[in-house]
């Protein structure tokens, strides 16, 4: 599967992803499947994108961010500029992401003390 094309049905079937995806993210242009009339045929480099896309959708990324990183790509620097920043964002995302669970950790304590007053004062009026 290194350098034969894939037809939407198999790109599907090897990414878990539904055919209404794969045309969502060729009209976003973040792939570029070759055009054989109504069938779509996915290179090698369409699977690598969605393989990021994928990625950094799990990761908490939009797609127009996505998108920035991905269009770093260059054949010129065998993809060093592009991986250069997707290192940048995923520490970024890595920073906001602690900071979310340090917020909703402080919450999940403040509600269990809600809990326990509650609790408390249930068995008190008994």
């Amino acid at each position: 599967m290194t350098n034969e094309v894939l037809t939407i049905r198999e790109m599907c079937d090897a990414h878990d992803v539904t055919p209404r995806t794969l045309r969502f993210y060729e009209a976003k242009e973040l792939l570029f499947p070759i055009r054989e009339g109504q069938k779509r045929l996915f290179t090698r480099r369409d699977r690598a994108r969605l393989k990021l896309i994928l990625k950094g959708k799990r990761f908490g990324f939009s797609l127009e961010e996505i998108r920035q990183l991905l269009d770093l790509y260059s054949d010129e620097d065998n993809g060093r500029a592009q991986m250069v920043g997707t290192l940048h964002a995923y520490r970024h995302q890595l920073g906001v992401m602690q900071k979310q669970r340090d917020e909703l950790l402080q919450i999940m304590s403040e509600l269990e003390e809600q809990i326990d007053w509650t609790e408390r004062e249930i068995g008190s009026m008994e």
